[in-house]
C-alpha cells in the first residue's frame, strides 16, 4: 500500500514538473497561422506593402500568415475587426497613415484610435512628390509659390480624394507656404495623374510610382517631395522645406499595429520580425520599385508618434474645411 503511494506521489511529482514545459510548448508564437488585415482593396499600395513584408516574416516564423482585405469606410471597417480581435498576435493590422486621420474625418467610431491598438512599428515612409506639367512654365518650387501668392486662387491642384494623404499634404504645404489655391478632389490618383499630364490641373503631390516613368520621360517635372527627407527613387528632388517652404513636410506612412492588450512580448516578436523582413534584397527591390523607403522604431516610440500625428492631422482636417462624416 505504501509503495502504492509512493508511486503516486512519484507521478504527480513528475507531472507537476512537465506541465510548465508542456504549458510552454503549447503557449509558444506563433503555434497557427496568423491573419494580417489590411483595410483596403487587393492592389492598394498598402495591400502591396503588407505582402512584401508577411511573405518574409511567414518564412521566418514557421507559419503562415494570410493577408484579408477589408476595405471600406476610409479603412474604419477593418480598423474595427481588428480593435475587437483576441489580443493574442493572431490577428494583425497593417494600415496606412489613414489610421491618424479617421478620428478627425469620422464623428463616431466604433473604436477608439488611441486606446483600442498597440503600435509595432511603422513599416515603410513613401513620399508623395509634387508634379506639373513642364507647359506650365514653373521650373522649381519657389516660382510656384511665387505665383500662387501673386495670383490667389489662381492654381488649382488635385487629390485623391477629400482627406486622403494627398489632398492633407498639399493642404499643409499651401498652409506654409500661405498662399491660398483652390483644391479638386478626385477618385484617384491615375484621374489626377491624367489631368495633371494634360494640363487641366496645375499640380499634385502624388505618390511616387504612378508618376516615376513619367518624370524619366519629361513629361511631368517633380518640384519637390512632401516628405521630411528626400526620397531614395528620386534622389536628386527636394523636400518642399529644402525649397524654402518650412514645416511643410508630410509624412505618409504604413505601419503594424495589434489589439491593444496584446502581451508585450508578442508585440517584439513582430516588430524584431518586420526589421528582418525588411533587411532582406528582396524586399528591399520591391520598395524601391514602389518609391517606398523603409522605416521603423520602436513600439513605445510608434505608439508616442500615432498620438502626436492624431493632433497634427486634425489642425490640418479643420484647415481644410472637411466636415466629419456621420
Amino acid at each position: 500500500m505504501k509503495l502504492k503511494r509512493r508511486a503516486i506521489a512519484v507521478s504527480i511529482a513528475s507531472l507537476a514538473l512537465l506541465s510548465p514545459l508542456a504549458a510552454l510548448a503549447q503557449g509558444a508564437y506563433p503555434n497557427k497561422p496568423i491573419r494580417v488585415i489590411v483595410p483596403f482593396s487587393a492592389g492598394s499600395t498598402t495591400d502591396i506593402i503588407a505582402r512584401a513584408i508577411t511573405d518574409k516574416m511567414s518564412q521566418s516564423m514557421g507559419q503562415p500568415i494570410v493577408i484579408e482585405n477589408r476595405g471600406g469606410a476610409g479603412g474604419t471597417v477593418g480598423q474595427a475587426a481588428v480593435a475587437r480581435a483576441e489580443p493574442d498576435g493572431y490577428t494583425v493590422l497593417v494600415h496606412s497613415s489613414s489610421h491618424t486621420v479617421a478620428p478627425s474625418t469620422y464623428a463616431k467610431l466604433p473604436f477608439d484610435t488611441q486606446r483600442d491598438f498597440a503600435g509595432v512599428t511603422p513599416i515603410a515612409q513613401l513620399p508623395n512628390v509634387l508634379v506639373i506639367s513642364p507647359a506650365k512654365g514653373m521650373k522649381d518650387l519657389p516660382s510656384l509659390v511665387k505665383y500662387a501668392r501673386a495670383n490667389p486662387g489662381k492654381l488649382n491642384y488635385a487629390s485623391a480624394g477629400n482627406g486622403s494623404a494627398t489632398h492633407l499634404n498639399a493642404e499643409k504645404f499651401k498652409m506654409q507656404a500661405k498662399f491660398f489655391a483652390v483644391h479638386i478632389p478626385y477618385r484617384g490618383s491615375p484621374e489626377a495623374v491624367t489631368d495633371v499630364l494634360t494640363g487641366a490641373v496645375d499640380y499634385y503631390f502624388s505618390p511616387i510610382a504612378p508618376v516615376l516613368p513619367q518624370i524619366k520621360e519629361g513629361k511631368l517635372l517633380a518640384l519637390a517631395v512632401g516628405s521630411e527627407k528626400r526620397s531614395a527613387a528620386l534622389p536628386d528632388v527636394p523636400t518642399t522645406s529644402e525649397a524654402g517652404v518650412p514645416g511643410s513636410e508630410f509624412n505618409f506612412w504604413i505601419g503594424m499595429m495589434v489589439p491593444a492588450k496584446t502581451p508585450r512580448d508578442i508585440v517584439n516578436r513582430l516588430h524584431s520580425e518586420v526589421e528582418k523582413a525588411l533587411a532582406s534584397p528582396e524586399v528591399k527591390e520591391r520598395f524601391t520599385r514602389l518609391g517606398a523607403d523603409a522605416w521603423t522604431m520602436k513600439p513605445e516610440q510608434f505608439d508616442a508618434y500615432i498620438r502626436k500625428e492624431i493632433d497634427v492631422n486634425a489642425k490640418l482636417v479643420a484647415n481644410a474645411g472637411l466636415t466629419p462624416q456621420q
